[in-house]
């Protein structure tokens, strides 16, 4: 298929590899390099949520997202399913995934924000019964233990005891006969216990040779004295396998009752995983989220190609030359023209990996903003494609690839991207160029966008036939006759191998010569233009670096203005509180002066009423003086931006002009440069420092997470959480336990007072506590609270 020839030739494989680095399991590392591309837009755009999710998380956690414990048990799930018994190792594989699983929703379900990652786990089970059983019959070397039966430990019993009899026979046959031992050790051979015997005195030990070294220097003879303990011993040993597999057959069967469930947990974590990869990957290449357009124009700045990034920094390749991107919504023929080693073919490849990239949910590595079309389908047909067997020239499998890539473009009308390199080259140039114009006015009608490069001049000209069409160039330094690897827009290449040739020290004649073949008319003053246009491009680009120093410098000094500002307000504000204690003195001098008043006063009624009076005024004047200062005190410096005012906002360190304010929900759209953005008005301040005024907003408490309830638990004992069994035996103890549990679920802790004893009870009830699903952890109490006797069980 055309499609798979085209992620060849963009080395997408290759970009998988790289991106399976990032993985943290083997789950995500196959899926990393199988990486499928989504079949529509609504699913790249779940897979961009995804990732940008967990970037966003990681950024958050310091530590803690991680995927330990989660193994790729899919072909133990398989065999389970089928009726076989899984091995010690395969369940303790399934537990801990199990573990693993819950831990990563237990952070997602924690953060409202992972509404998509939410969405994910929803449906997920991990079934802590099972995982508990599992680790109550499995211990972290995967090996069955005692507990797991009471059989099986009664026969593990006699099997140690067999060997110690076995052990202390062949002591005493060594001590007794050191002169006929080759060495002092008991070893194996088989499952049979032998000692090594010298071959002269083999009669002197009797029994059954089971193994004659390679030198015949030493013989290991299973004395007869011990072959029936050996026996016994046999015989224990393919019991204790029975009641093993017994034990491991039932495991089995209760993964395999669950198994749809748990593969949905194994999918689960693979996206997790594989999201998880893509975001640190985007992280590594300082890559940005794309959007997805429709009817916009393309803006890709700084656009860098993935696999010679990884080249420069892995295998100390040369420095990535990063290009712009800037294609009009209304075109949809881009020819690209220059010098060859200009970096044609390296753009094309930049721009169909960024375009497969955004598809499959990863950020692509270029500035803010990243917007692109979404490209159902991406065809490509760059390089030679030459075949001895099938007598094909270069031309001729070129032709090949175009006509499948137009079969393809049939069954995906409209919403393609096509790269094509040396578009009707390898053929006389006259038919070529008729043929690659002809091409493109096709695809102009029934492709999205199609990106072609050309040493065709014919091909120059169509831009200003036809709007659908523009024209790039890789620049050309004529000074050091060296590529810039730099994308030009609006500007078609010129040829430059006339000029290459003469700077290289050619035959001034055969010059001259090739210059009177190629007419000095019309070619010459095309390229007299082209020169120029890259002139003033070149002039252009210097002023707006000079302009965007300047915005700096300007930048700068509303950074010292409004600094200036805020020392201005501080000083008027100490002033006012100047003025506040002089009037208030002011005050309280008057009110002395009125009480000497008062008491020269006080002698006639008349004139005690005349004094009462003018206190009272006196009064009135003070509350009015103390209005205004406290007024003025807890007044505000309102401010209000206007639509076409210049604001800042402080964590950009930007200016930028107001182009609307959307009054309800205190969004205001500003731009800056040719940027614009939405922002909160709490965001923004005027350029001497006020601060708008912003609607209070309700604080709503978030509900405490089930983390966040069991931190909060109190220690409190009452009757309702406090369980005396003591005296019982443990079968029915276990019922009071359940039952407490369920009454003590509110409360979050249980105490249980077992007593010390022979410890038999604890025991007991610790075992059953270990698999009991509404048991977080437990614990013996303090000793003030009843130590060894009573147990502290914390609830989920």
């Amino acid at each position: 298929m055309i499609t798979t020839e085209t992620l060849n030739l963009l080395e997408w494989q290759r970009l998988c590899q790289h991106l399976s680095t990032f993985a943290a399991t083997k789950l995500g590392v196959v899926a990393a390099r199988q990486l499928k591309l989504p079949t529509t837009q609504a699913e790249s755009e779940n897979l961009l949520a995804q990732t940008k999710e967990i970037y966003n998380l990681e950024q958050q956690l310091d530590s803690g997202w991680n995927f330990k414990g989660i193994k790729d048990v899919g072909a133990a799930l398989e065999r389970a399913g089928i009726g076989g018994i899984l091995s010690a190792q395969e369940l303790l594989d399934i537990a801990t995934t199990l573990a693993g699983m819950r831990y990563l929703r237990r952070l997602i379900d924690a953060n409202e924000e992972l509404v998509t990652l939410a969405e994910l786990v929803a449906d997920v089970r991990t079934y802590p019964e099972i995982e508990q059983e599992i680790y109550h019959c499995i211990d972290d070397r995967a090996e069955i233990t005692d507990r797991a039966n009471p059989k099986l430990a009664g026969i593990r019993s006699e099997i140690k005891n067999l060997r110690s009899r076995i052990y202390t026979v062949l002591q005493g046959i060594i001590q007794r006969n050191p002169t006929a031992i080759q060495e002092a050790v008991i070893t194996q051979r088989g499952d049979r216990f032998v000692l090594s015997v010298k071959p002269g005195q083999k009669e002197t030990i009797k029994g059954i040779v089971h193994d004659v070294s390679s030198t015949g220097s030493t013989y290991y003879i299973e004395p007869n004295v011990i072959i029936h303990l050996g026996n016994q011993l046999r015989q224990k040993e393919r019991q204790e396998q029975r009641e093993e597999e017994i034990i491991l057959k039932g495991l089995s069967d209760k993964v395999a009752g669950v198994q749809e469930d748990l593969e949905r947990v194994l999918i689960a974590a693979t996206i997790l995983d594989l999201a998880t990869a893509r975001a640190r990957y985007g992280l590594w290449l300082e890559a940005n989220p794309p959007r997805f357009i429709n009817e916009e124009d393309t803006i890709l700045r700084r656009l860098r190609h993935p696999l010679l990034v990884w080249q420069q920094r892995h295998e100390e390749g040369t420095e990535v030359v990063p290009i712009d991107v800037l294609v009009k919504s209304e075109t949809k023929v881009v020819a690209i023209t220059g010098p060859n080693t200009g970096g044609k073919t390296v753009t094309l490849k930049t721009m169909g990996l960024a375009a497969l990239m955004a598809k499959a949910g990863m950020f692509v590595p270029a500035q803010i903003p990243v917007e692109l079309p979404w490209f159902e389908v991406i065809l490509a047909d760059i390089g030679d494609e030459q075949s001895l067997q099938q007598s094909l020239s270069t031309f001729s499998g070129h032709i090949r690839r175009i006509s499948r890539i137009i079969q393809a473009l049939r069954d995906h009308e409209g919403n393609s991207l096509i790269l094509l390199d040396e578009v009707g080259a390898g053929t006389d140039p006259a038919e070529g160029s008729a043929l690659a114009i002809a091409l493109l006015k096709y695809l102009a009608e029934h492709g999205l966008l199609t990106i072609a490069t050309t040493h065709y001049g014919e091909l120059k000209a169509l831009k200003y036939q036809d709007a659908r069409f523009e024209n790039a160039s890789v620049e050309f330094d004529d000074s050091s006759l060296q590529p810039t690897y730099k994308l030009l827009w609006g500007i078609p290449g010129r040829s430059n191998a006339l000029t290459i040739a003469q700077r290289l020290g050619l035959d001034p004649n055969i010059i001259e010569e090739a210059h009177s073949l190629v007419g000095t008319g019309s070619a010459e003053d095309v390229n007299q233009v082209i020169a120029a246009l890259e002139a003033q491009k070149r002039e252009q680009e210097e002023k707006a670096n000079q302009a965007g120093k300047l915005l700096e410098q300007t930048e700068r000094f509303y950074a010292e203005v409004s600094a200036k500002a805020s020392l201005l307000q501080e000083r008027e504000q100490s002033l006012k509180a100047y003025q506040e204690q002089a009037v208030q003195d002011a005050i309280a001098q008057a009110k002395k002066e009125v009480a000497n008043v008062i008491r020269r006063l006080q002698q006639g009624e008349q004139t005690m009423q005349k004094t009462q009076q003018a206190t009272e005024a006196l009064d009135l004047i003070t509350s009015k003086e103390l209005a205004k200062t406290q007024a003025a005190k807890t007044a505000k410096l309102s401010y209000k931006p206007k639509v076409g005012e210049k604001i800042r906002i402080p964590r950009l360190n930007q200016t930028a002009d107001v182009l609307s304010i959307d009054e309800e929900t205190e969004q205001l759209t500003v731009r800056f440069g040719i940027m614009k953005m939405n922002v909160g008005i709490g965001e923004i301040e005027s350029l001497s420092g006020q601060k708008a005024d912003t609607k209070p907003k309700e604080t709503k408490k978030k509900p405490l997470s089930q983390e966040q309830r069991k931190k909060t638990v109190v220690l409190v004992r009452t009757s309702n959480n406090t369980l005396d069994i003591r005296g019982q035996r443990v079968d029915n103890a276990e019922l009071e336990i359940n039952n407490a549990i369920a009454k003590a679920i509110e409360a979050g802790v249980l105490w249980i007072i077992h007593g010390k004893g022979t410890g038999r009870l604890r025991q007991g009830v610790h075992e059953y506590l270990q698999r009991h699903p509404q048991v977080e952890k437990f614990e013996l109490a303090s000793q003030k609270e009843g130590g060894a006797g009573v147990t502290l069980v914390y609830l989920k």
